[in-house]
């Protein structure tokens, strides 16, 4: 029973650090990265459809991204989808493609995302606590119907506070070598 509740903490929190390590990727760094298109979506046919499903996304070198849309029509959708993204940059249209040119980081806006970084960091950091919270409530559950012992349920808690201090910990690490990645120039 108790390593149920070991396991169902130990993945959610793993899904806590998959989901701040996908977070990470749509922040700019000095050399652009296509996932900062992931979250934007274009209107194709009536629906809202992922970027990358409509186009080739590509990053041509460290300052520019290249989207060939699979339909030329489609130019003026993800010209004005990205505009409307607010990303940073003005899209280029030249008929064939869309180019996205990005400036190099300025250090005020390097170290706004050295903060956005913290913040996700403290996003997850949050989400492990509540799942550390759900698993004392399970724990205390088992306690009160009298499934486990008052030692063993001492034990548990202890095991389920070193579970979220390892993964807090996993946590500082990721957003200290993300704050590092950023600062760089």
């Amino acid at each position: 029973m108790l390593n149920e509740i070991y396991t169902k903490q130990k993945q959610q929190s793993d899904k806590s650090l998959e989901a701040l390590k996908k977070d990470f990727t749509t922040i700019r760094t000095g050399k652009v990265n296509i996932n900062i298109l992931d979250h934007i979506h274009v209107d194709y046919y009536g629906s809202a459809t992922p970027l990358n499903q409509v186009a080739t996304v590509l990053a041509t070198d460290a300052s520019t991204i290249s989207i060939t849309p699979w339909e030329k029509s489609m130019l003026k959708a993800i010209e004005s989808a990205i505009a409307a993204a607010n990303i940073g940059v003005n899209p280029n249209n030249d008929g064939e493609s869309v180019k996205l040119f990005f400036p190099p980081m300025t250090r005020e806006q390097r170290e706004e995302n050295a903060k956005n970084a913290k913040a996700m960091g403290e996003k997850a950091k949050v989400a492990i606590r509540n799942i550390r919270k759900d698993a004392n409530d399970a724990v205390k559950k088992l306690e009160k119907d009298k499934a486990i012992s008052e030692d063993e349920a001492k034990k548990a808690y202890d095991e389920v506070q070193k579970q979220t201090d390892n993964y807090t910990a996993k946590v500082d690490e990721l957003v200290k070598n993300k704050e590092v990645e950023l600062l760089k120039v």
